[in-house]
């Protein structure tokens, strides 16, 4: 499932404030590399649950 282009338009990353880019099952911030998951559709946007990608 996609995200609306309108709710990605106002999302950002809760750590940096970074935009984010959408991926296949979740989001990855542009500025600082957390990857946010996706859990039905739904941007679970916790600096607590997001990973650092290598």
């Amino acid at each position: 499932m996609a995200l609306d282009p309108r709710l990605l338009e106002i999302l950002c990353c809760p750590d940096c404030r970074g935009d984010l880019e959408p991926r296949a099952s979740d989001l990855k911030c542009k500025s600082c590399g957390l990857v946010y998951p996706m859990e039905d559709g739904i941007p679970v946007l916790l600096v607590d649950r997001a990973r650092k990608e290598a």
